[in-house]
């Protein structure tokens, strides 16, 4: 039989969860970023908050809180570097006058400007990829900035730890910086056999901050690595040998990185001190003087995309870039979610006769992702948009041609976490040569992948119909 002071215990637990729910609730209309969110949350909240407090605790919210604060506690060193870097970048800045249509946005949103004088090196799969990489860590004379989502311990991941070590052992200051959810397979022998030889390792630690002990839905998946200023790569790999094609239930992995040089080197490069400084209060000297490419003049920004800020800037950009088209827009990632705001674009887009095609994965990693892309393909369907699904094996690239132009390789998925929850960040290059190799890599990919038909949904089985539908309602916290 239950005693009166365990009853007066669990009533007050209750109690405790329903004022909770209701000040959450409150919270959740207040702050919530989309109208469907907030509403969910407050009714969830309110109705069943045994289930929904906790849930809201990790998944609750849509900006990540603390960075500022931060960055503010060292305000005047931040100000001075930054007047230094500004004033070193300024003869490589294109003015927003005389880049295209998005730029003087883009300026606004990101605080970086298009430069000249860069050189952009495209990178199909995992082995140009890794080889690249791995002959840069090789060449650096002064320091390494390395940054992954994912770093296994594995074939490939002891590869990048041994290249890393012998730097560190030969001199050269190395920094790698991990998210640990995406990282959580690594063993911590290989973290002490990094610091063991010299090298500055840490986690993202996004659960920093009063605010964030219970946010694990907020993800660094960023992957970037810069050498001695002068030298970075960016794109979809990690580190791991499925990366390299080497698992046998995903292979042929397929993915897309580029190698930069320039000027343009410096954006990346105050990215990762910019995670690093988050992580561990510690901020990196490093080499700040823009260097030109050799023989090369490409235009090209590096575009951070974060849940910091008053704007949702990933989705603010692809629209921004989707708008502009007048040719074509090919798009390909694993995952394609997009926002309202997206899906209006390639809707207009369409409407104006622009060749639209968008390639994503036929083979699923994450079942309820994969079937959520069908429903967002039906709803685009008369419109004369082109999808296609990869046949022969995982496709994990995330990039995007606009005409003949514009070209983006980077970090980000086609999908709700990516515009809203991620920490992201893509290069954006602007140069018709670098174009044409975009293109010829689009077509390869679309000669190997079957072309989808979203008017023949209706045909599929019940099952596969509500599995769509249903995952479609789970899209935002996918």
């Amino acid at each position: 039989m239950m005693t009166p002071r365990k009853k007066r215990m669990i009533a007050g637990i209750v109690a405790v969860f329903y004022f909770a729910g209701i000040v959450f609730a409150i919270e959740a209309a207040m702050k919530v970023r989309t109208a469907q969110g907030a509403v969910a949350w407050s009714v969830s909240l309110v109705s069943f908050p045994f289930v929904a407090v906790p849930a809201y605790l990790v998944f609750g919210r849509s900006k990540f809180e603390g960075m500022a604060d931060a960055f503010e506690s060292r305000r005047d060193e931040f100000e001075r570097l930054l007047a230094d870097i500004q004033r070193e970048m300024q003869p490589w800045e294109i003015p927003p006058a005389e880049g295209p249509s998005w730029h003087a946005a883009m300026i606004q949103l990101s605080g970086q400007h298009l430069t000249r004088g860069n050189r952009a090196e495209l990178l199909i799969n995992g082995k140009a990829t890794f080889d690249s990489i791995l002959a840069g860590i090789n060449e650096a004379e002064q320091y390494i900035l390395f940054q992954f989502y994912m770093i296994h311990d594995d074939g490939l991941g002891r590869r990048v730890k041994d290249a890393l070590i012998e730097r560190a052992q030969a001199g050269i200051r190395v920094y790698v910086l991990y998210y640990e959810v995406g990282s959580s397979c690594m063993p911590a022998k290989y973290v002490d056999d990094l610091r063991a030889a010299g090298v500055e390792v840490s986690s993202f630690k996004p659960t920093q901050g009063s605010r964030n002990h219970f946010q694990l839905n907020f993800r660094n998946h960023r992957k970037m690595v810069v050498v001695d200023g002068k030298l970075a790569w960016v794109g979809g790999h990690n580190v791991g040998d499925e990366y390299l094609g080497l698992d046998p239930d995903f292979s042929p992995w397929r993915d897309t990185h580029v190698r930069l040089e320039g000027p343009v080197v410096q954006q990346m490069q105050m990215i990762i001190l910019a995670d690093w400084y988050w992580a561990t209060r510690e901020l990196i000297e490093v080499d700040w003087t823009p260097r030109a490419a050799l023989e090369h003049d490409v235009k090209a920004m590096i575009f951070p995309f974060a849940p910091t800020g008053e704007f949702e800037t990933a989705s603010l950009f692809f629209v921004s870039a989707l708008n502009t088209a007048r040719e074509r827009i090919w798009l390909s990632a694993p995952y394609f979610v997009p926002d309202a705001a997206v899906m209006k674009a390639l809707q207009l887009a369409a409407l104006r006769g622009v060749d639209v095609r968008v390639i994503t994965t036929g083979k699923a990693d994450s079942l309820p992702v994969y079937l959520a892309a069908f429903h967002y393909m039906e709803e685009l369907a008369g419109l004369g948009i082109k999808f296609y699904e990869y046949k022969p094996g995982f496709l994990h690239e995330k990039v995007l041609l606009v005409d003949d132009t514009l070209s983006t390789v980077g970090t980000p998925n086609f999908d709700n976490r990516s515009f809203r929850l991620n920490f992201e960040v893509t290069s954006v290059i602007v140069d018709t040569d670098f174009a044409r190799e975009m293109e010829e890599m689009f077509e390869a990919d679309f000669a190997h992948a079957n072309l989808i038909e979203p008017e023949s949904f209706d045909e599929q089985p019940l099952w596969w119909r509500v599995g769509v539908k249903l995952s479609r309602l789970a899209a935002p916290v996918l």
